[in-house]
């Protein structure tokens, strides 16, 4: 109770005109995190102090929420990076802190439920990657957002999966979680310009169902429908961009990359639409993951 009326009285001083004053509450309730956010947005509605103290609060809720975020996104990639949908929840609570995670879970669910009803233990490679293609392209109407390419919207795992339509690596990241909650071998490739995927397996794959990620058998390219092609293919396309043939660009990446790119993704995309306070939001962010020292 006391603890409630001390937050009561800091919520009042918000609107003191003395910036000093300001600074002081602005930092205590900040440091009081998440549990404080329901208060203030009670008072924000509540409020008869004006746009000003409105302003002030909602700074204070939106820094809140971008502190946890840079504290979630570094403590997934320290712990939880085996978890790739998990990153995905937490940089889509940039953008909108108040995600139903259990709404993405049971998107994902009901998607995977689908394709493992039309899977079996004799299908060939092709045969699994022509299924997962059918639901995910033909049924339910995935695709690349050719008409907005660079919308932020195609990197935030939750709007990409309300509107369908995203670009190169959300679908691909889509493409790869379904895949390996199937225990299938597809794992994500860091393609300069155009992230795509490697069904991964040994030379005798089809007879062990032995996963080899070093030994890629075909890629799969999610953003046109699920097209197959080869690693031919893929040492033209490096030798058209000028960049020599790598295990950088042509094996599969761990899903601190893929979180790397999408988060460069989000900052090109706010840059192109000049949004400055995003791109720093964002610089911040790419910044708390970082390399981990190693004592």
């Amino acid at each position: 109770m006391g603890e409630n009326k001390e937050i009561q009285a800091l919520i009042q001083l918000l609107d003191d005109p003395d910036p000093m004053v300001f600074g002081h509450v602005e930092e205590k309730l900040k440091s009081l995190g998440i549990p404080v956010i329901p208060v203030l947005e009670h008072a924000w509605e509540e409020t008869v102090l004006g746009a000003e103290f409105q302003i002030r609060v909602e700074k204070i809720i939106h820094s809140i929420q971008f502190d946890d975020v840079i504290e979630n996104l570094s403590k997934w990639q320290k712990e939880d990076s085996s978890d790739l949908l998990k990153g995905l929840i937490i940089i889509s609570k940039y953008q909108y802190p108040d995600l139903d995670e259990e709404e993405v879970y049971r998107q994902i669910e009901k998607l995977e439920q689908e394709i493992w009803l039309e899977l079996n233990n004799n299908l060939t490679a092709l045969e699994q990657v022509r299924i997962l293609n059918h639901i995910l392209f033909d049924i339910h109407n995935f695709s690349g957002n050719t008409a907005n390419y660079h919308d932020p919207k195609n990197s935030y795992i939750n709007t990409f999966l309300e509107s369908k339509k995203g670009n190169p690596i959300s679908l691909s990241i889509l493409y790869m979680i379904l895949a390996q909650r199937l225990s299938l071998p597809i794992y994500g490739v860091n393609l300069p310009k155009h992230f795509v995927l490697a069904y991964c397996g040994t030379d005798n794959f089809f007879l062990s169902g032995k996963t080899d990620e070093n030994n890629v058998l075909f890629y799969i390219n999610p953003f046109s429908n699920g097209g197959v092609f080869s690693t031919k293919e893929i040492e033209e396309f490096l030798e058209k961009m000028k960049l020599e043939v790598s295990d950088i660009f042509t094996k599969p990446c761990n899903n601190i990359d893929i979180v790397k790119r999408v988060l460069n993704n989000l900052y090109f995309a706010y840059q192109k639409l000049g949004y400055d306070d995003k791109m720093m939001e964002i610089e911040v962010l790419q910044k708390s993951m970082e390399p981990i020292k190693q004592d």
